[in-house]
């Protein structure tokens, strides 16, 4: 038996909890596993029975957390992305759109850290970050998943300010705010190397500068 694979008793028969800790334990694996090898040989490089090799787990095993290459490698920029949506959807409801999500992402960045290096070293999510920028295929899905995540804010934005999912604004402000975030993104492996202070500085200020590049004249 893998070391890191279910026991052969019946699931049925072990805790609930430990089930699920013995579940997060594989997939954390895997997530770590894979990141690995594609930063030393590539994403092109690797292979799914490579990664569930080196995770010590069975192919078999693997598709049971992943359906593909692809969705492992993106694994941890997802739940990132699933951090930041919850953070949004927490903020109070009195606050303004752009400040919900300014203070979201900012707040985001206060307990992601520890979120993803639970899974796998900071180091290999910049890697992998610089990985997706590098790869079409990666990239390609990387801006399928950051336009679902724009139309999710979208409709959350909506709801708050209790308007119409056809009305404009919500759709414009997302689109904003996105454009900014790509932005920083770009620049991210680098600031990331210094601290997530440093990064959590720029974003900030990128942020900043929404309502003065839309509303103010540039030539004052």
């Amino acid at each position: 038996m893998h070391a890191t694979e279910l026991p052969a008793e019946p699931p049925s028969k072990l805790p609930a909890g430990l089930r699920e800790r013995k579940k997060r334990r594989t997939r954390d694996a895997l997530v770590r596993s894979a990141l690995e090898l594609i930063a030393r040989q590539g994403y092109e490089g690797t292979t799914v029975d490579e990664i569930a090799a080196a995770a010590d787990v069975s192919q078999r095993t693997f598709f049971r957390y992943f359906a593909n290459k692809e969705e492992v490698a993106l694994s941890v920029q997802q739940m990132v992305e699933s951090h930041f949506y919850a953070a949004v959807c927490a903020r109070p409801a009195e606050e303004p759109p752009l400040t919900a999500l300014r203070t979201a992402v900012l707040a985001s960045w206060d307990t992601i850290g520890a979120a993803i290096t639970a899974v796998v070293p900071l180091r290999l999510h910049v890697s992998m970050h610089r990985t997706i920028q590098e790869t079409p295929q990666l990239l390609a899905a990387q801006l399928r998943r950051l336009a679902e995540q724009e139309d999710r804010l979208t409709l959350e934005i909506a709801r708050r300010e209790g308007l119409s999912p056809e009305d404009p604004r919500p759709r414009i402000l997302v689109a904003a705010f996105s454009g900014v975030m790509r932005e920083v993104g770009r620049r991210w492996g680098g600031l990331m190397e210094s601290d997530m202070d440093t990064f959590r500085r720029h974003t900030a200020e990128y942020l900043d500068q929404i309502g003065p590049a839309l509303a103010e004249n540039w030539r004052s």
